[in-house]
């Protein structure tokens, strides 16, 4: 979300009373009648004081889109990462300047036009005493938005045509090897609430297919009851994304987790999306050199992993009978990746309700 530079209240009333000045400095030059000048000089600087802080109060609020109109992921990005209802309160708190400042501009340049001469300077500044507290008073407002443009800045950007494929398993079992695999480029990588990396994309295209990949380490990457309320709510937001769950189960234990904890956080994953996922049975190589219990693995002809049928042992047998869709790869000697892109290619789109209001503003 791209929201402009949030001025401090020193800045508004500094930008709003030099600009008030140089005005009043033009009129004084005019050829006004010499008993209308000074109330014309002294609501001019009200009128243009006014004007200004208005002007750039409004250039804040129109930048700001609507939350409402925004897809479902950046609502929920935006409460996890500032809170959307304080970032509604304090917009609405601009809103509320804006007005006021506007009625002090009608109430005191008709007060000044009203008045004698002698009494314009007076009013004048009552009137700029009542807008400096006007604009001292949204402070922790305008505080607060620039926080969160500090916050929002590196927003992740979505492809929302694109067919989404999220990568999740523990740390270690080669998920980032496998998105610069699969997308054959360094992803891209932007900053996502409560996770240890930020999340990564990476694109590619087949037959004519966009198809976006996303991995967010230290998110997806432990059991859910260890998280708490604001990343279970990250989670929720990518399930607006999320057309198939990835799943990458390291064989070889090498990455301190052991199957069977790995098989588990699936599960849970897999109830909290509720989307196809395929589970990629990845550093199979080093299974072979390095496990004696497991099932081998060997090379075909065309470079893909296969069980050996011949094999006598078991090891994971528990695990592939309660799957549907699996492949053995070798993400780092880039073994069986093919077969994945086919696998991302079969992927369907989930069409999910639109909201097709207007882009309103506040």
């Amino acid at each position: 979300m791209m929201i402009p530079t949030i001025p401090t209240p020193d800045e508004l009333l500094d930008k709003g009373f030099r600009r008030g000045k140089k005005a009043a400095d033009l009129a004084r030059t005019s050829k006004i009648p010499r008993h209308l000048k000074a109330k014309r000089i002294e609501e001019t600087r009200v009128i243009t004081a006014c004007q200004v802080i208005k002007d750039r109060l409004k250039m804040v609020l129109d930048r700001v889109p609507n939350i409402e109109t925004l897809p479902e992921f950046y609502q929920d990005y935006i409460d996890i990462t500032v809170g959307v209802d304080d970032m509604k309160k304090s917009l609405g708190a601009l809103n509320w300047a804006y007005g006021i400042i506007t009625q002090l501009e009608k109430d005191y340049s008709s007060r000044i036009r009203r008045s004698s001469p002698e009494k314009a300077s007076t009013l004048q500044r009552q009137a700029y005493g009542r807008i400096a507290s006007v604009v001292n008073k949204i402070k922790k407002d305008l505080d607060f938005l620039d926080f969160a443009k500090s916050n929002l800045r590196n927003m992740p950007t979505i492809d929302f045509e694109a067919t989404t494929i999220v990568i999740a398993g523990f740390p270690n079992v080669g998920k980032s090897t496998l998105l610069r695999q699969i997308t054959d480029a360094t992803p891209e990588v932007a900053n996502y609430p409560f996770t240890t990396k930020g999340i990564q994309i990476g694109h590619l295209e087949r037959d004519w297919k966009k198809i976006q990949i996303i991995d967010t380490p230290g998110l997806l990457d432990r059991p859910i009851l260890d998280m708490n309320e604001i990343e279970l709510n990250a989670m929720v937001a990518l399930e607006h994304l999320a057309d198939a769950i990835f799943f990458i189960i390291d064989v070889s234990e090498t990455c301190g987790f052991p199957i069977e904890s790995q098989y588990n956080l699936s599960e849970e994953i897999k109830r909290i999306f509720n989307v196809p996922m395929v589970y990629l049975f990845n550093k199979i190589d080093i299974a072979n050199e390095n496990k004696e219990d497991i099932e081998k693995i060997e090379l075909n002809s065309d470079s893909d992993l296969e069980i050996n049928s011949n094999s006598n042992n078991n090891y994971l047998n528990n695990y592939l009978e309660k799957i549907d869709d699996y492949l053995f790869i070798s993400a780092y000697e880039g073994k069986g990746i093919e077969d994945i892109i086919s696998k991302l290619s079969n992927v369907k789109k989930i069409e999910r309700e639109k909201n097709h209001d207007d882009m309103d503003y506040y």
